[in-house]
């Protein structure tokens, strides 16, 4: 354990499993409860929100900062994937002197083993991210149930900007009967709607600024939905990035809220919603919209 000490302000800091839960054992009571925030850094105003939820919530609050090697089927993209726990601590001691951070390595994580373990979610994760990022959900299960294991929370949150994501922990925490109540939490947007992700760091000021497209199509799409069918809201979506020389669109999907199966019709009784990933030159964004 280290304890930092900013302007007065303690914050307990663990850099390994074994300390972290010798220490949780020693504030939890029967009663009490823990909220539980999983990160990857790269601290926003989206995550600083799960931590305010999480501390109003709960009686203590883990937060977990660790770039999870096994999820990212891109070797540059983790190797060029932000890392700023120095500054990620300044924001998080804003919120409160009394958050628990654990900032593991990866040895300390995977015990040098570092590969996923095979998750079967009942085919929520061969949809969008999926079939895009092979491997990618294997590595957020592998992890998320790590996590689970290590800090042993009542509530987890997570935002839904990461819609599939939050679906696919549910299922995983359903499937191996984990007694956590995962929280999916709203989506945090910039002042041009632009959903906040620890990647829009890596945008230029003029990248950040169009990447307002993103959301601006997304809503528009919605409207074509209620009145029209889904194949022509995939048509305009297409073509509204079609010739668009800063963005590329890699997928837009219409899809079944629960299965996250894509939809060919529409039914009254079923909640839809709309899942799109662009890349600006080689940073992958994405975003996501309810569209009832």
């Amino acid at each position: 354990m280290f304890a930092l000490n900013f302007n007065n302000t303690l914050m307990h800091i663990f850099y390994g499993k074994v300390a972290l839960i010798a220490y949780l054992k020693t504030i939890k009571t029967a009663n009490s409860t823990v909220g539980f925030v999983p990160t990857m850094g790269a601290l926003h105003q989206g995550h600083l929100a799960l931590m305010q939820r999480s501390i109003k919530e709960n009686d203590d609050t883990v937060v977990s900062i660790f770039v999870n090697p096994t999820q990212f089927n891109n070797p540059e993209d983790l190797e060029k994937y932000p890392r700023t726990l120095d500054e990620d601590v300044k924001k998080m001691r804003t919120l409160s002197d009394k958050i628990i951070l654990y900032a593991p390595s990866v040895d300390d994580i995977y015990e040098g083993h570092t590969v996923s373990q095979d998750f079967d979610f009942d085919g929520l994760e061969n949809q969008m991210e999926g079939k895009f990022r092979p491997g990618h959900f294997n590595g957020v299960g592998t992890i998320v149930k790590r996590l689970f294991e290590i800090v042993t929370p009542t509530n987890a949150y997570f935002g839904e900007k990461d819609f599939q994501q939050l679906q696919i922990v549910k299922k995983m925490v359903e499937k191996n009967n984990l007694p956590v109540n995962v929280v999916g939490c709203p989506i945090f947007r910039e002042d041009n709607e632009l959903a906040m992700s620890s990647r829009n760091e890596r945008l230029t000021t003029e990248e950040r600024k169009k990447a307002s497209i993103i959301y601006k199509t997304l809503t528009e799409a919605r409207e074509i939905f209620k009145k029209g069918t889904p194949e022509e809201t995939i048509f305009f979506v297409e073509n509204s990035f079609k010739d668009n020389e800063m963005f590329e669109l890699e997928y837009f999907v219409i899809a079944d809220e629960s299965t996250l199966l894509p939809i060919e019709d529409k039914s009254k009784d079923k909640k839809y919603r709309a899942f799109i990933a662009v890349f600006v030159n080689s940073i992958r964004l994405i975003d996501t919209i309810s569209l009832n």
